[in-house]
């Protein structure tokens, strides 16, 4: 900057005042670009700065509340020390087992399958302040290292804050262009607690229990598969009896956002706090594990859990993708009950989420707020045979997802995924979303199908998209003559019959969620020994008369396939019209459901769905898997006037596990029945 001289070499006041006000608009911008890259915290201004340490094989970072220790290159997770408790993970375990990032991944074209704890051979220091220590353990992959390393770029992260109880991880996976093929089925991080100290684990609200230890499932009996066991010693008498299995403690995304263990002496818990799904696969319903018996918390980011074998990062032809998940909040806190630590850790979680999208990552990968964008409408539903007028799409799930099919965001792996509810009105608003090309997609309570914005969404940075009135059609034909269910990809209106005596957990008895007892499979035969079930429009109750699941009958240990009937008045059939049946189903794992109307012994069903699904959903003690939904026309000429008969066939027999959740079934009548 130049300056006007005066006589005597000094500087005009006019000079002076352009270089005070550039030195503030400096400052100002310095602050500006500080103020992206951090936030403050709560605690910051009372507690001590942030200490990094860094050894020959280990790596420290102690703000005063929390240390955690890495080891050194592999980014392994061996310590979390709190409060003068130097290790709330298993000591006893080697380093690389107490707490790590791991996948499950292949090659296609060779098959064989790795689990692999990306132990790192990197490490750098990214930020190193007084208010943040952010580090970094990184792999990179080349083609001479053979078949047996996964074809990534590995860059995993941890970031401690001043007064922070707990630390952040994300990690940045790279497949680069050209790259050999890869199967990505699994991907999360796991931490295994100290055994003697945490026994009490906590999901939600009403999930609360004393667990069992990995000590009594190992003495306990394996039931029909290994991680179902019945416990027969444990240390705990008042355990003895019951079933424990981790899939009964499974979770929807959606309400996945902190969970984990107590111990209650020294009284601490230990918290997974999950503040965004953007970065999970299959969008806002999709179950998946939590913690369970070991003691073990995870944070899952990809698995075929409830999906199938098929679901996860499927990368071909030397496709380039890149994904950050994360971070996750890692929190301890410290209290007086077991509620009073709960309820801190449910504050902490509505914290870390009104903080989203976070502003003091260091990677360039993760967006700050000011570079994302937001996205405003209003869905509304014509569906002229309930309502003359368009009726708003209330509760619905409204999200933004790469661009696909109708639905498709169910099966979404790769990319990124943006949700929220519509309000009464239909209305909706989806903040924080990354700057890239999508579709809307959206789900309705109610109402079958699915709802996909047939115009591609385009999100900038810093952009507010304003995408006006949306009105979904959903599928119709004519009107409703009779229905079972509720239309909400869910069986859980339907018929859970108790467990077994003597294969009970204890905390689903009388729980709204008593679909989580083990065994249940097995109660359709104790029901139906020997006829199948029979449903009769206007006089049976879905709520009591039909079955959750439609699975095999054991006879003799051999599980045979059973066909359901729904009986059912017409008056007045229409010779010449067509009726449509639609079929939602809520899961499906190695079924197929033949569907016959009056003649079921004919040489052919009307229908066949043909073998679908591996979501093993009815094993892992779910309500809803992926979903499927069917129209199936029938000629007014296969009705008769009076009595009819639908026939539902789940045909694939020798397992207890192959069938099928039903989400809703409807029959329609022609169009013009409508208006008769």
């Amino acid at each position: 900057m130049v300056a006007n001289m005066e006589k005597g070499g000094g500087l005009s006041v006019l000079g002076c005042l352009v270089i005070i006000l550039s030195f503030f608009l400096l400052v100002d911008c310095s602050a500006k670009i500080h103020a992206d890259r951090r936030i403050p915290h709560s605690n910051q201004g009372s507690s001590p700065p942030v200490q990094l340490q860094v050894l020959d094989n280990h790596v420290e970072i102690d703000n005063g509340i929390v240390k955690l220790t890495l080891l050194k290159p592999s980014g392994m997770i061996t310590g979390v020390g709190y409060k003068g408790i130097n290790n709330v993970l298993e000591y006893r375990f080697k380093e690389t087992q107490r707490g790590y990032w791991d996948i499950v991944w292949s090659r296609p074209e060779i098959g064989k399958s790795f689990f692999d704890t990306l132990q790192c051979t990197s490490f750098k220091v990214i930020a190193k302040t007084k208010d943040q220590v952010e580090v970094s353990f990184t792999k990179t992959w080349n083609v001479s290292l053979g078949d047996n390393v996964v074809p990534l770029n590995i860059d995993k992260r941890f970031i401690v804050l001043r007064g922070a109880s707990g630390f952040y991880s994300y990690a940045i996976f790279e497949h680069l262009k050209g790259w050999p093929d890869l199967n990505v089925d699994e991907a999360r991080i796991a931490f295994k607690l100290h055994q003697d100290m945490f026994h009490y684990m906590a999901i939600s609200d009403d999930k609360q229990r004393i667990m069992p230890s990995d000590r009594d499932r190992t003495a306990g009996h394996v039931l029909d598969y290994r991680e179902a066991v019945l416990l027969t010693n444990p240390a705990n008498p008042n355990l003895k009896g019951e079933v424990d299995d981790k899939y009964q403690y499974s979770c929807e995304n959606k309400d996945n956002r902190v969970h984990g263990w107590i111990s209650s002496n020294p009284r601490v818990g230990f918290w997974v706090i999950t503040p965004s799904d953007e970065f999970r696969a299959g969008g806002p319903v999709k179950p998946d594990l939590t913690s369970h018996a070991g003691p073990t918390s995870l944070a899952i980011f990809v698995s075929g859990h409830y999906a199938g074998p098929s679901f996860g990062v499927r990368l071909r032809n030397g496709e380039h993708w890149k994904k950050v998940f994360g971070p996750v909040f890692i929190y301890i806190n410290s209290g007086s009950t077991n509620n009073a630590l709960w309820e801190d850790a449910k504050k902490q979680m509505s914290e870390e989420t009104k903080k989203w999208p976070y502003d003091f990552p260091m990677s360039v990968d993760f967006p700050r707020a000011s570079q994302r964008g937001t996205i405003s409408g209003r869905l509304l539903v014509r569906d002229r045979y309930i309502s003359r007028e368009l009726m708003p799409a209330k509760s619905a799930y409204v999200g933004l997802a790469p661009p696909g099919n109708a639905g498709s965001w169910q099966e979404e792996t790769k990319g990124y995924q943006f949700w929220t509810r519509t309000d009464d009105k239909g209305y909706f608003t989806i903040h924080g979303v990354r700057a890239d090309t999508y579709n809307l997609y959206a789900s309705v309570p109610g109402i079958i199908g699915d709802y996909k914005h047939d115009i591609d969404v385009i999100i900038r940075p810093g952009s507010k998209v304003q995408i006006g009135d949306l009105v979904y059609d959903p599928p119709r034909h004519g009107p409703t003559l009779w229905e079972i269910g509720i239309p909400d990809r869910s069986a859980a209106e339907f018929y859970i019959p108790d467990p077994a005596p003597g294969l009970v957990n204890k905390l689903f008895i009388n729980h709204k969620d008593k679909f989580r007892q083990y065994g249940l499979w097995d109660r359709y035969t104790d029901l139906y020994p020997t006829e199948d079930l029979v449903y009769t429009v206007g006089v049976s109750d879905y709520h009591k008369d039909w079955f959750f699941a439609h699975v095999n009958r054991n006879v003799d240990n051999n599980y045979t396939p059973t066909t359901w009937r729904i009986l059912f008045d017409v008056r007045n059939v229409s010779r010449t019209g067509t009726y449509t049946l639609r079929l939602a189903l809520a899961s499906a794992n190695f079924a197929e459901i033949q569907v016959w109307i009056n003649n079921p012994y004919g040489h052919r069903p009307l229908f066949t769905t043909r073998r679908i699904g591996k979501d093993n959903v009815i094993a892992r003690h779910g309500i809803h898997g992926q979903y499927w939904l069917y129209s199936i026309n029938l000629s007014g000429f296969q009705l008769v006037n009076g009595r009819n008969t639908i026939y539902l066939k789940q045909a694939r027999g020798s397992s207890p596990f192959a069938g099928v959740m039903y989400d809703y079934i409807r029959l329609e009548g022609p169009p013009q029945a409508y208006y008769n």
